[in-house]
């Protein structure tokens, strides 16, 4: 019987499966990770791992090779799990340290598709942005051959528009990225869900206000009570919606394990990193046996559970009790 089961979050901040398998690998076996509130040094949030207390992972990723090969063991153990998988058509100059698409992470999508079912494979084309080399006609052209070649493997492709925040402004300065108008938006999700639609796939959107229903083209959920449920074979439990998130985001609660500033791809549009050179300085403090994605504790924390038991304070009082 679970105690307070999460569906957790692997991760919105950072590219776990790329960059941090051994460390996440190592969290399973440790039964638990941690993680510190940046304003509270000595709060640490302790999320279980334990397969009592994960409903589902959901890995968000552009490289889940390294994590592949650990794909076995976590159904041996019993985890449920599936992946959002981002492939786009931007280069270098967009997606400073993603692997070559053709050569590599085309080849991984359809290796993992066919490792788990196509079903548990989500592809994120997002976001969208528009500039001199990335036009409308770029984004059509290579959308309709990514199309083409995925269909086989994904039941689903979900979109998303640039989002540019001041963060986002500054790490992208210089590559002269539009602002996108609701008929630039409107017109790219048209000629999307014809080549979708032609070619068997359903198209959603993530976390954007505007309406594209008549499209065809629904609000989705990237972390999805539908799918959920259906990867569990067990409707009868009810997942809420997610209150932290915006709220033209439709996914429901999870716990996210990751953190800001540990991403290596280096995507110039990425909301999660300051810049490349705060990352490479926390990527110098990450240790794959610590708890912490960064850095290691001290000691003198305070442990708070997000899963499983509510407090450390409840359980010792729970051992003392039983004594």
């Amino acid at each position: 019987m679970m105690n307070n089961p999460k569906i957790i979050s692997v991760s919105r901040r950072t590219d776990i499966p790329a960059f941090y398998s051994e460390w996440f690998i190592n969290g399973i076996e440790r039964g638990y990770v941690d993680s510190i509130n940046p304003f509270n040094k000595r709060y640490v949030s302790r999320v279980s791992l334990k397969p009592s207390d994960v409903i589902c992972f959901v890995f968000w990723t552009k490289n889940p090779k390294p994590l592949m090969k650990y794909l076995d063991e976590l159904d041996k153990l019993g985890y449920k799990y599936y992946f959002q998988f981002t492939l786009n058509p931007y280069n270098e100059d967009i997606e400073k340290n993603v692997p070559n698409k053709s050569k590599n992470v085309i080849k991984t999508f359809v290796e993992l598709s066919k490792k788990i079912g196509r079903e548990k494979v989500i592809w994120r084309y997002d976001p969208i942005l528009l500039n001199d080399k990335y036009t409308m006609k770029y984004h059509f052209k290579y959308f309709e051959e990514l199309v083409k070649v995925l269909k086989e493997y994904t039941n689903k492709v979900i979109i998303s528009f640039i989002d540019l925040y001041k963060k986002t402004e500054r790490n992208v300065k210089g590559l002269n990225i539009q602002e996108l108008s609701n008929d630039t938006m409107l017109e790219i999700a048209e000629r999307f869900s014809l080549i979708a639609c032609r070619n068997g796939l359903e198209i959603n959107t993530c976390s954007e206000s505007i309406d594209l229903n008549q499209f065809g083209i629904k609000h989705g959920k990237c972390i999805d009570d539908v799918l959920i449920h259906k990867i569990l074979g067990d409707s009868s439990f009810k997942l809420n919606k997610d209150k932290g998130q915006r709220k033209e985001c439709g996914c429901v609660e999870s716990v996210d394990i990751g953190a800001n500033n540990t991403c290596k791809h280096f995507c110039a549009y990425c909301y999660a990193n300051t810049s490349q050179k705060v990352v490479e300085k926390n990527s110098q403090h990450h240790y794959p046996n610590s708890s912490l994605l960064c850095g290691e504790l001290k000691g003198d924390e305070e442990i708070h559970f997000r899963n499983g038991k509510k407090s450390l304070k409840e359980e010792l009082k729970r051992n003392l009790f039983n004594m």
